[in-house]
């Protein structure tokens, strides 16, 4: 992968071939979840920054609102709806968005006290829809391990968990992780994004890609950037957050350069 890059402590890579092979070596972050020691609560699975939750939610349904208009009839309403909640630590995008457009949700976590809590905020007695909408299954499986059902979700939102991934397990879970979409079913990806390169922080062993290295990922993974937006409101000391609404069909595009051609053939003038 192109890019230079450096981690926590200030070390130059030449590019993320050089970290993965020299830095992580046989302690592939995607092998080792974090989350051991951290409070099962919204400031914990923030880092201390629980007060982003609330703009975090607001920016991410302004932009699944945007995804359902325009890819399902009617926004989606009178159909169904299946998500996949990746990295869902204790639920809390589900509990404050998903459940409130899904019919089901499926989470998928690895720390096993997240999932306890989890289970616990989406009981159907501390929620705030009707029981049409629910979280179904709860998986306590890495990401890199979990090979879903065939065709079950409309959507499989991942949010800051891709970054204890290495290249080789992003690009497997993305490929396994595509048979589980319904026919126009979408990946939203939102993530930390690095001004140039990586970042990779030492005590977590997490890596933040950039724009462009996540865009070279997509495009091993067969992947298609269907829309894109910055989030907003975020302290400045944090790394700029992204979210990519990703789909398996080539883009659409108007062949402006064929009419044009055609207008201005010469003809014969009779």
């Amino acid at each position: 992968m192109n890019g230079r890059g450096v981690d926590s402590e200030g070390r130059e890579f030449k590019n993320a071939e050089e970290m993965w092979r020299e830095e992580v070596g046989d302690a592939d972050p995607s092998r080792n979840p974090s989350g051991k020691g951290v409070e099962a609560t919204v400031d914990g699975v923030l880092g201390g920054y629980g007060h982003v939750n609330e703009p975090d939610i607001k920016d991410s349904e302004a932009f699944l609102n945007s995804v359902l208009a325009e890819r399902f009839p009617d926004a989606g309403r009178g159909r169904r709806l299946v998500a996949l909640d990746c990295g869902s630590g204790i639920g809390r995008i589900t509990k404050n968005l998903l459940i409130r457009y899904f019919n089901e949700v499926d989470l998928l976590e690895p720390v096993p006290h997240f999932l306890d809590t989890a289970r616990r905020n989406l009981a159907p007695e501390n929620l705030m829809v009707t029981e049409e909408y629910k979280a179904v299954n709860f998986f306590c499986v890495p990401l890199q391990e979990f090979t879903p059902e065939a065709e079950r979700y409309d959507i499989i939102w991942v949010q800051w968990c891709i970054g204890h991934l290495s290249d080789d397990d992003f690009v497997s879970f993305f490929k396994r992780a595509t048979a589980g979409l319904k026919p126009g079913g979408l990946f939203v990806l939102k993530e930390n994004i690095a001004r140039s390169g990586f970042v990779l922080d030492k005590e977590d062993k997490s890596i933040t890609r950039s724009d462009l290295y996540f865009k070279q990922l997509f495009n091993q993974c067969g992947l298609h950037i269907y829309k894109m937006k910055d989030q907003n409101e975020f302290p400045n000391e944090l790394f700029a957050v992204k979210m990519y609404a990703l789909t398996t069909e080539l883009p659409k595009r108007v062949n402006s350069s064929r009419s044009k051609k055609h207008v201005n053939r010469p003809a014969i003038i009779k």
